[in-house]
């Protein structure tokens, strides 16, 4: 339960004071809304959407009017040839591993440039166990090396590996549970650019999870061949219930969807159960919550760092995406924040959360997250992995205001634990 006199708190008193000093990035923050906005408008506009998109139909899906129009809209937003939209789709990963599973063939090379992938992406690949089809499993070659270091974008070990021939690129804008900062869409321009100027047919793909919405480009604008990412978090608007979507080359993106269906039927077959509105509804949401998203990790930035702990990004540095990071270094102060988070939940508030497995992830998590729908970090969500150094990764929002809420109860029980000390001299 929380506590009711939290907005009388000294907590509280310090975080306003905090915040008022990002007033600035604030108006930022919201008036890219503005030009973030018209792009999801005109797309509705170009593609003529009206109530009777609203519909779906059933059984194979044939002839899915709305559903056609969503993928229209995406491809128009991201600039791509094509998109497909679905729900059927079960995550963000799913969306991922279809690409890499309908793109590749044995014998083919594929290359991440951002070190390790999330974690969930790692038995797709078959860098954990071995016999569930994974792309070691069918022949598939994987390598990873990284184009930041110490923090500054590089391309000579890029251009290194290149030198052996490869059939696709993987890019994770996302830092994922690294320490690394977040691709801005330059840094993917430049990485595009120099993949296609030393092997001109190699495949660019994304993983933009986190990062629809954050920046005036996508990648697909800047050189990348495709991307891929999830329904439930940014562009879903935080009300969508399910799904992900893959955008680019109209080849590569039936590639994808022939994997997700059938050879054959790719994105032409599947219904969208009724939630042509919600998607569309979602889609028209998604830049203000990304925006209120944005502004709420400000806050957690210049908070955490005003006390003392090491942040990922820096108060006022340049954002692409909506992970915000914090070194905690202590299993007690990551167990109270994620407990204060969940209790200020709208959903499961009375749950204290416990570290615990969750399928596709290699070391116990700890996660808070009280979502209307369940894994929609974008609704305000805070996870890591229960090991030294003990990251937190704070994600989502969709009003600043609740943000503050919880920060400020978090911050009221970690003083109450003698965990940290708030200044008085506010």
């Amino acid at each position: 339960m929380l506590e009711k006199n939290i907005l009388q708190s000294n907590a509280f008193t310090f975080l306003s004071s905090v915040e008022k000093n990002l007033e600035y990035l604030s108006k930022e923050r919201t008036e890219g809304v503005t030009i973030r906005l018209k792009k999801v408008l005109d797309a509705f506009s170009q593609q003529g959407l009206g109530p009777h998109h609203f519909s779906s139909v059933n059984g194979y899906g044939h002839g899915d009017l709305g559903r056609d129009l969503i993928d229209k809209v995406f491809a128009n937003i991201f600039k791509a040839d094509h998109a497909a939209a679905r729900v059927q789709f079960v995550s963000g990963t799913h969306a991922i591993a279809s690409v890499l599973f309908g793109i590749l063939r044995p014998g083919d090379n594929l290359l991440s440039v951002t070190g390790r992938p999330y974690e969930t992406l790692e038995e797709v690949i078959g860098l954990r166990n071995s016999g569930q089809g994974s792309l070691k499993d069918f022949g598939i070659n994987y390598e990873e090396t990284s184009v930041f270091h110490k923090r500054v974008l590089q391309l000579e070990e890029l251009k290194e590996s290149l030198k052996i021939k490869r059939n696709m690129i993987f890019i994770q804008r996302s830092c994922g549970y690294s320490w690394r900062p977040s691709l801005s869409i330059a840094n993917i321009k430049s990485i595009c650019a120099c993949i296609h100027e030393i092997q001109p047919e190699c495949i660019c793909f994304v993983d933009n999870c986190y990062g629809e919405f954050v920046e005036d480009k996508e990648p697909i604008e800047v050189g990348a061949d495709l991307i891929a990412g999830s329904l439930i978090k940014n562009p879903g608007g935080t009300i969508v219930p399910a799904g992900g979507y893959i955008a680019g080359n109209f080849d590569l993106v039936e590639k994808a969807c022939c994997r997700l269906t059938a050879p054959g039927i790719g994105s032409f077959g599947g219904t969208s159960f009724d939630l042509n509105r919600i998607i569309l509804q979602g889609l028209f949401l998604s830049p203000q919550m990304v925006a209120e998203s944005l502004i709420g990790s400000d806050l957690i930035a210049a908070v955490f760092n005003t006390l003392g702990f090491d942040v990922n990004p820096l108060p006022g540095e340049y954002r692409s995406d909506l992970i915000q990071a914090i070194c905690l270094k202590k299993p007690e102060i990551i167990k109270i924040l994620c407990n204060a988070f969940q209790m200020s939940s709208p959903v499961g508030s009375y749950l204290k959360p416990i570290s615990s497995n969750m399928p596709g992830y290699q070391s116990d998590l700890l996660m808070a997250g009280g979502t209307f729908i369940d894994g929609s970090t974008s609704e305000f969500s805070a996870d890591g992995p229960l090991k030294a150094p003990y990251n937190i990764f704070i994600q989502g929002g969709t009003h600043r205001s609740h943000i503050k809420i919880a920060l400020a109860q978090a911050l009221v029980m970690l003083e109450q634990e003698r965990l940290l000390k708030l200044p008085q001299n506010i």
